[in-house]
């Protein structure tokens, strides 16, 4: 009997069967045959089918339970469709198998070339990726890995201590100090060639001379050892900027962004000192440092209302614009330096602090609700406020 090759199959007829007895394989194929012949013609006699490979073996499973057969019907076949669905339908006509009832019922007609067609799909993925992976990169790509090469290629030594730099640091106005030599390398690879490596918390006279003579910006790990190295130079030579990476990270594992944010977020030596001995701490400083930017965007409009004239408007006293009292008032030092504290905590806020006479905080309040609230209330002395105006005389 004739069999269709596996590569030649382009349909499955799936079938399922109940019969209300107990048969077996060979009678359920024999019915098949049977009470199919004849009943198509001769271009779709099953037999004959077979003989010419363009259908292939027929598959029956049967399962016996309670003195009742149930199970399935496979039939691989190379017609085309229409002649598939007639085969299909044709099995539905068998009403007994032997001398039990039978029911036939179609479940589906498997298009193999479906199944074939993603597999193609899915393997055709996996070569584009092994292509797209072992092939030669564009010019950009090599422009880029050629540049990140060099850069990391250019780390020296400077000074009799031999510390890791970059090769500006002797030519450049500004410098970076770093915890060691991982950080220098990091900080070449994203363009910063003005660097320098401390291996230590030992500041020795080379680099105390070094920022002396030049603008120093100390960049740190955001952990503890940052914070030790910090002291180490806050107490031994003169620092102009701080920052520090974000907390837990080190300098060495920043990408280039978070460099640039880091840098963007210091803050001046001296600010760091007050803070440090005074109301905040350093964390707390760089992030209303890193916040400022996108305020600044916030508080555009906002800066264009607090800088625009005060002009008195007609009509009666009550509906004039606020204009401040020509009277000159001296403020011992004091409260000026409380007034200082008060200014260094409304950094980045756009807020202000509101004072009476005798230098107590009457409340606090954006800057753009900064005129309304000085209408409604009184005895208000002084104002500290985060912002910018032009006073009309």
């Amino acid at each position: 009997m004739g069999k269709v090759s596996p590569v030649s199959t382009k349909y499955v007829i799936d079938a399922e069967i109940h019969i209300e007895g107990v048969v077996e394989k060979p009678d359920v194929i024999g019915a098949i045959f049977g009470q199919t012949e004849g009943f198509l013609g001769q271009d779709l006699e099953l037999r004959e089918l077979q003989r010419s490979g363009k259908v292939g073996r027929i598959e029956v499973n049967l399962d016996v339970s309670n003195g009742k057969s149930a199970g399935h019907i496979i039939i691989p076949c190379s017609l085309d469709k229409a002649e598939t669905a007639i085969i299909g339908a044709s099995l539905e006509t068998i009403e007994r198998i032997g001398p039990c009832n039978a029911k036939v019922k179609i479940l589906k007609i498997q298009d193999l070339r479906v199944s074939k067609r993603n597999f193609v799909i899915t393997r055709a993925k996996e070569l584009l990726n092994e292509l797209q992976s072992s092939v030669l990169p564009d010019s950009q790509e090599i422009t880029n890995e050629v540049m990140q090469a060099v850069r990391m290629s250019e780390i020296g030594e400077w000074g009799i201590d031999k510390f890791p730099a970059g090769p500006d640091v002797d030519t450049s106005d500004e410098i970076f100090v770093v915890e060691g030599r991982a950080d220098v390398l990091n900080l070449l690879k994203n363009g910063f060639k003005n660097v320098v490596g401390l291996n230590g918390t030992n500041i020795p006279e080379s680099i105390k001379d070094l920022c002396r003579q030049k603008t120093v910006t100390a960049f740190v790990d955001g952990d503890r050892g940052g914070d030790v190295i910090l002291k180490s130079l806050l107490d031994s030579t003169e620092i102009d900027y701080i920052t520090k990476a974000a907390p837990g990270k080190e300098v060495e594992e920043l990408t280039k962004k978070e460099i640039h944010i880091a840098l963007r977020a210091r803050v001046a030596a001296e600010q760091f000192r007050f803070d440090v001995d005074g109301s905040r701490r350093p964390q707390q400083i760089r992030a209303n440092n890193m916040r400022r930017p996108l305020e600044d965007r916030e508080y555009k409009q906002q800066d264009r209302q607090d800088t625009r004239e005060y002009r008195p408007q007609e009509g009666n006293r009550d509906n004039r614009q606020y204009r401040p009292s020509q009277t000159k008032t001296e403020v011992d030092p004091k409260n000026k330096a409380s007034f200082k504290n008060l200014l260094d905590d409304l950094v980045g806020t756009r807020g202000a602090y509101i004072i009476d006479k005798d230098f107590n905080i009457l409340g606090k309040v954006p800057t753009m609700e900064l005129e309304a609230t000085l209408k409604g209330i009184s005895g208000a002395f002084a104002v500290i406020f985060d912002g910018s105006v032009k006073v009309i005389s």
